[in-house]
């Protein structure tokens, strides 16, 4: 019983930590990466819950912009308009599946660590000041202004994300930002494009992973699918809501903050570990 219930406050805690930070520009691979550090479950499970939370986060954004993303309503104009959002989020998404197909493996393997968490997050929280402090020109007011080529080179940007603690959403948010798009348009694409990214990688994922699949445990990964489905649907709610009035500046200081966190803790972390001579 003590064994279920704390498995049941891991999946807590996890689907807590991806629903928050997944559609934030703060990237939620790097958090899940370091909260592992301290809870996790066996390292061949927590492959495959990663994934089923993972999901939960889509389908929480997936529902948030339903109506932005069916096509088939009785308004053959709205119908247009959202079939155009398509094709670009479709054009966006190519390079990520590519790229993601040619090097996610070697990426898991080598920079799947904390150290590079934290250095991702430095340089992103700078990038991000450094775009903020520019005077850049909304050129784009809403996605039916985007060409398909901007939404290629976002798409393009978008593939610094398979570098985890980069983010996905700081990603395409910047490069939408450096192509003109105002930060409504700019957070919106970048929930449209995460619908087909984040489902290629899961299901990508989730096969590689499938003879890990242990229904035994078919309860924890039901409580973490919730809790980040609920959790990422209030956290989508609150970036556009906050993006409204403010800029991303908040976002840039707290990855900056936190990257140095980082270093700090494993730097005095390695030093109690090392032997005294």
């Amino acid at each position: 019983m003590a064994l279920i219930i704390l498995e049941s406050l891991k999946a807590i805690i996890l689907g807590v930590v991806e629903g928050f930070t997944e559609f934030l520009p703060i990237s939620s691979t790097g958090h899940l990466i370091l909260v592992n550090e301290f809870v996790s479950f066996n390292k061949n499970f927590t492959f495959l819950f990663d994934i089923v939370i993972q999901l939960g986060a889509i389908l929480a954004v997936a529902v948030f912009l339903f109506k932005k993303l069916w096509p088939f309503s009785k308004n053959k104009e709205k119908n247009k308009e959202i079939w155009d959002i398509w094709f670009k989020t479709i054009v966006g998404v190519i390079p990520a599946i590519i790229i993601g197909a040619l090097f996610v493996n070697k990426i898991e393997e080598k920079l799947f660590n904390p150290w590079t968490v934290a250095l991702a997050m430095l340089v992103g929280g700078i990038i991000i000041l450094i775009v903020e402090k520019i005077n850049h020109q909304e050129k784009i007011e809403s996605i039916r202004q985007m060409s398909f080529k901007t939404a290629f080179y976002i798409g393009l940007v978008q593939c610094l994300a398979i570098i985890p603690g980069t983010s996905r959403s700081a990603a395409t948010i910047i490069g939408a930002l450096i192509f003109g798009a105002s930060r409504v348009v700019a957070t919106e694409f970048s929930f449209f494009l995460a619908i087909p990214t984040m489902v290629a990688a899961s299901g990508y994922s989730l096969f590689k992973y499938r003879n890990l699949l242990d229904f035994s445990q078919i309860s924890v990964l039901t409580i973490g699918f919730v809790i980040s489905f609920i959790v990422a649907l209030a956290s989508v709610k609150f970036l556009i809501n906050y993006i409204k009035k403010h800029n991303f500046n908040i976002f840039g200081y707290y990855r900056i903050i936190l990257g140095i966190i980082i270093i700090a803790y494993f730097i005095i972390t390695l030093s109690y570990e090392m032997p005294s001579e």
